[in-house]
């Protein structure tokens, strides 16, 4: 069993710590990626936007963000497993839960950003409803090659 823990000043360094190990370990770091994981009080809670961290067996072992895209909508971002723990349907609880967060915030869909590289992770997405759209010229991030939808309503 897994718990969803809000942000806290005490786990802020963890928000950076799990996500700079895929990040270097599949892409270069972009600046982007730096500032907001540096800075996640700044860059997304002070946007409305909502950083979570996954708590299971006492360990924090995953993470992910919710950052509001326009008023209705919010981007699933910076979501990470510790490798150790892949595998035991964690992503699959996050996905569920940043849908129904996002529900009760009354926000119409949930957007996100990946790169085709990560098969497991786009493969969780459309298991869960989310849709290919086309990657506009905005993208945050450069390695970027996929952008997804999934509706609320």
């Amino acid at each position: 069993m897994i718990n969803f823990i809000p942000f806290t000043d005490k786990l802020s360094s963890k928000f950076y710590d799990l996500n700079i190990v895929w990040l270097n370990e599949l892409f270069l770091l972009e600046p982007y990626d730096e500032y907001v994981l540096k800075n996640p009080k700044i860059s997304i809670i002070a946007k409305g936007g909502y950083v979570f961290f996954i708590e299971y067996k006492k360990e924090i072992v995953g993470t992910f963000a919710l950052m509001p895209c326009d008023t209705s909508s919010y981007e699933l971002m910076k979501m990470t497993v510790k490798e150790s723990h892949r595998g035991k349907g964690i992503g699959n609880e996050i996905i569920i839960f940043a849908i129904n967060f996002c529900k009760k915030k009354q926000a119409r869909s949930v957007c996100l950003y990946s790169n085709t590289k990560l098969n497991n992770a786009i493969k969780l997405y459309k298991n869960h409803g989310f849709k290919e759209v086309p990657l506009t010229d905005d993208a945050p991030y450069d390695r970027a090659d996929i952008k997804m939808i999934y509706h609320l309503y």
